[in-house]
């Protein structure tokens, strides 16, 4: 008895066309397996094919009794180009394949490859030399240099060819050429024979394309002919060898066939497995600082050598989990030779294509377990490798038709690895950066660059943004220079500040400490810690300004905190350090972790601290105030360590109007690559309830999110608090001003702005004043009314100013003597922030379209203000209408925060008001997953909100669904409507009200979601531990251990203020 193989909707006739992405139908695949499972059947133009990728039907499928390689889809294009060459020949049924096969394998023998370390090191050299002359500030594509290496690197070994693409300003015409014909050739699979017909321009773009692959062919075999080399290659052995077996050789055009065949997957996916590589290091400091360790121990400062091939196993072990999570070749296609049945139970007929998603079957977690989607290269150590089920790992192909020139791609990644692990620090140029992917007929990340610090002792510091949302046009200037020098720089102390920053509050507070240096006596170099790994500067005091997120370490400080956890003793000797930690008491447990860590390791490694560490809660009335008093102390401390002068009366800016405001500028900071574009914006809530809305965005090109993931989004003020600004400053929107700045800032520098959009876009205009502000206020020009006044505000700082969220803009509108200039109050303004909302949708309902459900705050003014408070990024997205355009991008989520990729595994969501995004992300997924005839566990959701009737978000539309559905069984508590919701009228009243559902859940695996303001999930852990003890009959103590112990992998936050 067989069963129907599952298959999502289709259109008749065009079936499956549309459901398949078409730049990057590797992510189609994938997405559509978590939803409909290990195997499933697609449709298109009434053509069948069979998608599998789990292991156990991976490895049924490359019994080569049973299947054979279907040359088909966009491989079978290819053969416009490449004919009956070793890829893409239907098979031992084409001799040719057959010849060649017997004939090139023993090319492909160790010894050869070993003989060819030489020139696979001359070309490794060329790399070196690129990125070292190129410098730490340069921007580079490494999947654009790999091309380059991988590409010179076949010509030379195996064809004695040199392309020296190293020495072009633009890449070889023939990687260009090869790139465009590989993407073309997959859409022409996609066509209609006569809708292919009609496209003459594109046609002859292809053909033009196949002339140029074939050009480079035809030069390297003339040469060959002209010029035979001293030893041989490839080309000579395909040029006068004899097949043993029929005793034939190859003609030219099955040599010219070959020719291009290695020089395309000769190249193409060893220059992917490089950048995947390197993208999976800087991503894993921990794997990145092992496998340095073991590069240092094994050659030190010696070249590594042939002797050395093989010979670093924990290298081996990236590539392998490099080549897992990022195969290169995402599928294959097979068939079955006669009729069969898979996995007992699926009929597939003899003919049917069978794609082999590679990409999704290495993922299996029924192998690579829950954290499958974790880069760890242990996996791959100690035996476990060779342990793993029979084709578990198949980056390669399989069998006869498996990759002929694996042992060449292998030796030569490891070259490149090594020699780059010996000769350069790498850093993200986005911290933030999340893997995105090409697609040709492999896979490569895209929109990946990075930045080469060669390993020399010297500080040389990058201030990368925390985000590439916040980099301006102009701010490249800074970024691209790292340090910025005026005036007679030679008259002062060397002076380094160093963040670790994600949302941006750190590198603020950083930007104001290199800021003011100048007026201090000291020349400030700004740059992330991850730019200081290994080489911390001893020339002068070092500030470090730096968060912990959720416990771990910002994107752009995760080198530094792996490489100091690990350095020797006396590393830092003669490093004269100050820490000042950002954090949030409400993350009890991770409360200032790292900055505590940083400080005591410096101090342990013999480093000297100049002040007492700075702690700073975010949460916390006197947050700015704390850094206001910890800079006022650093400042004193280092003049009197160092003597260095104090500049008085410098604010750090020098502004000059260009424009009365005749001409609008050119908006800054929108670039084309990071724009969302607005679909839908409605509101949930009813009227007179606080404003919740929905909003979808469609994602850039390129841009994926997982469930679970947050949407950063960079505002601007609202226009209302803009104008305020404007005109209490007294000037024009439409003016026009240029700024100069002393030192590093997030400011657009050295081109012409409005007044109008510096103020919306590039500062807080909102943010509570600080005790540092209220001091530069005083010593401006002002009335003893305007003194009194400030010194009142300044003596009740808490209850006066930060509680009311009192900014410098509410001061000066209430006290209208005093004197400001525009660069005074820029020096006064924190920079512009982003935000983060938890999406709340599934790239199972539409990948390429993420929503969110928010607050909007518009709320009575703490200040006392008769206008109401406006949210800065809410008030920006309310506003926001279908097509307009959002820069954003998607952030990674805490690891523990997404659903189990095991649908038997019950999910218990905990939330109230917006903080229900995220669940519904997890119920719209496993919603597509159950629609997909899917087995799916039934999750509990408890909700709190006012009433049924204001702001049940959802509640009549997919909430109800998916009830219905049977995948949640939702339990609300309604605060202002007890009485709907069993008198419950929070969360966690209802979580004691349902306990017994709440235990029954537990014991069947459930895992544990909570997402709301701090005291939701204090309230939710307390009912929790309530519970426990009156079942355990124990005390608090001891029931807060038990919580801890049970809930250790079953239970995550995600708290937001």
């Amino acid at each position: 008895m067989t069963s129907p193989i599952p298959s999502p909707p289709g259109v008749p006739f065009l079936g499956h066309v549309n459901t398949i992405d078409r730049d990057l139908p590797v992510k189609s695949i994938d997405l559509l397996a978590q939803q409909y499972g290990e195997i499933y059947q697609l449709s298109a133009f009434g053509q069948k094919r069979i998608v599998v990728s789990s292991r156990d039907l991976v490895n049924e499928v490359s019994d080569e009794k049973r299947f054979r390689k279907k040359v088909s889809g966009g491989l079978k294009e290819v053969r416009n180009a490449a004919g009956d060459g070793l890829f893409t020949a239907f098979g031992p049924e084409e001799q040719n394949w057959g010849i060649a096969h017997r004939l090139l394998m023993p090319c492909f023998g160790t010894v050869n490859i070993l003989n060819m370390y030489d020139d696979m090191m001359d070309v490794t050299s060329q790399l070196v030399l690129k990125w070292e002359r190129f410098g730490a500030r340069e921007m580079i594509d490494p999947a654009a240099d790999f091309t380059r290496l991988t590409l010179d690197a076949i010509c030379l070994c195996a064809m004695s060819y040199r392309l020296n693409s190293f020495y072009r300003e633009e890449p070889h015409p023939f990687a260009t050429a090869m790139t465009d014909f590989l993407i073309e050739s997959g859409r022409r699979s996609r066509r209609l024979t006569l809708v292919q017909a009609i496209m003459s321009g594109t046609n002859a773009k292809y053909e033009e394309d196949q002339r140029i692959m074939g050009e480079l062919v035809s030069d390297i075999l003339e040469d060959h002919r002209a010029n035979p080399p001293a030893k041989p290659d490839l080309v000579q052995v395909m040029l006068t060898g004899r097949d043993k077996e029929t005793g034939l050789g190859l003609s030219d055009a099955s040599i010219k066939h070959n020719l291009l065949t290695f020089l395309i997957a000769g190249h193409e996916t060893t220059s992917g497995m490089l950048t995947f590589t390197i993208y999976f290091l800087l991503k894993n400091p921990e794997a990145l600082r092992k496998l340095r360790e073991e590069v240092d121990t094994k050659l030190g400062d010696r070249p590594m050598g042939v002797q050395d091939v093989n010979k670093f196993p924990y290298l081996l072990a990236v590539m392998r989990e490099s080549l897992r999570l990022g195969p290169t070749a995402p599928g294959r296609v097979v068939t079955p030779i006669e009729d069969t049945v898979l996995a007992g139970k699926y009929a597939v007929e003899k003919g049917v294509p069978i794609i082999i998603g590679i990409y999704t079957s290495h993922r299996d977690p029924k192998v690579w377990g829950e954290d499958a989607d974790k880069f760890r290269p242990e996996r791959m150590l100690d035996g476990k490798f060779e342990a793993l089920p029979p084709n578990a790992w198949q980056p390669f192909g399989y069998g006869s038709r498996g990759c002929i020139g694996r042992p060449f791609a292998w030796q030569e990644a490891q070259i490149a690895l090594v020699t780059i692990m010996q000769r350069f620090d790498l850093v993200m140029h986005d911290p933030t950066y999340e893997l995105e992917l090409k697609q040709t007929l492999t896979i490569k990340p895209h929109n990946f660059y990075i930045h080469a610090l060669p390993r020399k002792n010297i500080p040389r510091l990058l201030a990368i943004p925390s985000s590439t949302l916040l980099t301006a046009d102009s701010a490249h200037e800074r970024t691209s220079s790292g340090v910025t020098i005026s005036g007679d720089a030679s008259s002062l102390h060397p002076l380094y500040v160093l963040y670790g920053s994600n949302t941006g509050t750190s590198e603020a507070f950083a930007q104001r400490l290199a800021s003011a240096a100048a007026s201090h006596g000291f020349h400030a170099s700004l740059g992330t810690l991850d730019s200081a790994t290994s080489h911390l500067p001893k020339d002068g005091p070092v500030l470090i300004v730096t968060a912990s997120f959720e416990g771990q370490p910002s994107d752009n400080a995760k080198h530094f905190v792996e490489w100091l956890e690990n350095v020797k003793d006396d590393a830092c000797t003669g490093i004269k350090y100050a820490v000042f930690g950002c954090g949030n008491k409400d993350w009890v447990n991770t409360y200032q972790r790292i900055p505590m860590l940083i400080d005591r390791l410096l101090d342990e490694h013999d480093a000297t601290r100049l002040v007492d560490r700075g702690e700073g809660d975010a949460a916390a009335a006197e947050f700015f105030e704390t850094f206001d008093r910890w800079e006022k102390t650093v400042w004193e401390k280092l003049g009197l360590e160092f003597g260095a002068p104090t500049k008085v009366g410098t604010d750090g800016f020098e502004i000059k109007t260009v424009s009365a405001g005749t001409e609008r500028s050119e908006i800054l900071r929108q670039k084309g690559t990071a724009l969302g574009t607005v679909v839908e914006n409605k509101i949930l809530t009813a009227p007179g309830a606080p404003v919740k809305r929905h909003i979808e965005f469609d994602l850039p090109e390129g841009m994926t999110y997982r469930t679970g993931d947050y949407l950063a989004i960079l505002p601007v003020n609202p226009d209302r608090v803009v104008r305020r600004a404007i005109v209490r400053l007294g000037l024009s929107a439409e003016q026009e001003i240029e700024i100069n700045s002393v030192g590093p800032t997030s400011l657009p520098i050295k081109k012409p702005i409005s007044i109008y959009h510096l103020l919306s876009g590039y500062v807080e205009l909102q943010q509570p004043a600080t005790t540092r502000d209220l001091d530069i206020l005083l010593s401006a020009k002002n009335s003893p009314t305007s003194t009194q006044a400030l010194q009142d505000l300044s003596s009740n700082y808490s209850e006066k100013v930060f509680k009311k969220r009192l900014s410098v803009l509410d001061i000066l509108e209430e006290n209208k003597d005093i004197e400001v200039s525009l660069s005074t109050m820029l020096k006064m303004l924190p920079s512009m922030r982003i935000r983060q909302y938890s999406i709340s949708s599934s790239p199972l309902w539409n990948a390429e379209r993420v929503s969110l459900t928010l607050s909007i705050v518009d709320a009575p003014a703490l200040s006392g203000r008769a206008e109401p408070f406006l949210g800065v990024a809410s008030t920006f997205l309310a506003g926001l209408r279908p097509g307009d355009k959002v820069q954003l991008a998607v952030r990674a989520s805490n690891a523990a925060f997404h659903p189990p990729s095991d649908l038997s595994i019950p999910l218990v969501m905990i939330c109230a008001g917006s903080g229900l995004a995220p669940m519904r992300g997890f119920l719209q997924e496993r919603a597509m997953q159950k629609l997909a005839g899917r087995d799916v566990a039934k999750s509990l959701l408890f909700f709190g909100c006012r009433s049924p009737q204001e702001d049940f978000l959802y509640g009549d539309s997919d909430l109800k669904e998916w009830h219905e559905l049977g995948i949640v069984d939702i339990r609300p508590a309604f605060s202002r409507s007890p009485t709907d919701s069993e008198n419950c009228r929070y969360v966690q009243d209802r979580i004691r009200k349902d306990k017994d559902l709440v235990a029954t859940a537990f014991d069947e695996g459930a895992k544990f979601y909570v997402c709301g303001a701090g005291k939701i999930a204090a309230g939710v852990k307390q009912a929790i531990v309530d519970y426990i003890k009156q079942r355990k009959m124990t005390d608090e103590a001891a029931a807060v251990a038990v919580f801890d112990q049970l809930m250790e992998g079953r239970y995550a936050t995600d708290i937001f203020e």
